[in-house]
């Protein structure tokens, strides 16, 4: 078995690297080649959240499952709170192939997915760029972004307003003016990325423009909620499993409360791969919930092993 620990991953995996990853498997999911296990999720207390997200991806030949959750409290202790760990296996014989050190890997394929859906469903011209959120994920979230459309300038909010400054050196080391802004000023912009822990809606119906995309990829868990349900009622929806996206991801409650049919959510998959449209008009809201499936961690961490073992750094032991 390979171990590739966590604190190798930034010297082996590149936002470049996750975005081909994440999009080889949304396109394998659309096409039936992959399919994600059910989530096995808990709630701890005080805002805490562990489980296993896991799958089989048979045209890339990886198996396996990603074993961590949310740590609020992490944050006071000098750690981020998002910890993970992921394990992979032969399909064929069930023999353990790796051990990866999940945490940044968890940033860049969040981030690749929100990425893949602006790069997919965004107006080509889109200039204006809306951050609702500044925590540890905001950072990938607005370089990825900008990695695939030429953006003018970024809006921000935030619900602890003093967190936006350090956003704003991510966007000054982009070369973007930055300006932290009420959630009603978030109508200026193109595309809006949401990436919060929120129970409860912070960006309304009101705050969105005619034509914009929006990628929700904050924490997915029952009772999430970034957005109010009647945006999705505006909007044409996408997302990376239907399945979650209407238990634990933002559709919960736009399909419950009877606004949308989860059979009129189409997988960004399947606009990949060729088997569904993407963007229909110039002024429909797009809207990508991201709920992360486990079949993207275990493309992330296929990508490491295999740039580790090519560069000779994995690290090998008998189980």
């Amino acid at each position: 078995m390979l171990i590739v620990p966590e604190n190798l991953i930034a010297g082996l995996v590149t936002p470049d690297d996750a975005f081909a990853a994440i999009e080889a498997c949304f396109a394998a999911m659309a096409r039936g080649e992959a399919y994600n296990f059910p989530v096995i999720r808990e709630a701890l207390g005080e805002g805490r959240q562990y489980g296993f997200k896991s799958g089989l991806d048979r045209a890339g030949g990886v198996m396996g499952v990603k074993a961590g959750g949310y740590f609020p409290g992490n944050a006071a202790k000098g750690m981020i709170n998002h910890q993970s760990s992921v394990f992979l296996f032969d399909p064929e014989t069930g023999r353990p192939t790796a051990m990866v050190g999940g945490n940044l890997l968890t940033a860049l394929r969040t981030a690749a997915a929100s990425a893949i859906s602006i790069d997919r469903l965004a107006h080509k011209d889109a200039k204006v760029l809306g951050m609702v959120g500044a925590g540890h994920q905001a950072g990938f979230q607005l370089r990825a972004a900008a990695n695939v459309r030429d953006f003018d300038k970024v809006i921000a909010w935030n619900y602890h307003p003093d967190m936006l400054p350090k956003l704003g050196e991510v966007a000054a080391e982009l070369g973007l003016p930055f300006e932290a802004v009420p959630l009603e000023r978030m109508v200026e912009a193109d595309v809006i990325v949401t990436i919060t822990s929120s129970p409860a809606a912070s960006l309304l119906s009101a705050h969105v423009s005619p034509g914009t995309h929006l990628a929700c990829m904050g924490t997915d868990t029952i009772g999430k909620q970034e957005v109010e349900p009647a945006l999705l009622a505006r909007a044409r929806v996408f997302t990376d499993e239907v399945a979650q996206s209407v238990t634990i991801g933002e559709a919960q409650h736009s399909v419950a409360a009877g606004l949308i049919l989860a059979e009129n959510i189409t997988p960004i998959g399947a606009v990949i791969a060729g088997l569904a449209e993407g963007r229909q008009s110039d002024d429909q809201i797009t809207l990508f919930d991201g709920t992360g499936v486990g079949l993207q961690d275990l493309a992330v961490a296929s990508a490491a092993v295999r740039i580790a073992e090519e560069r000779g750094v994995a690290i090998s032991t008998e189980v």
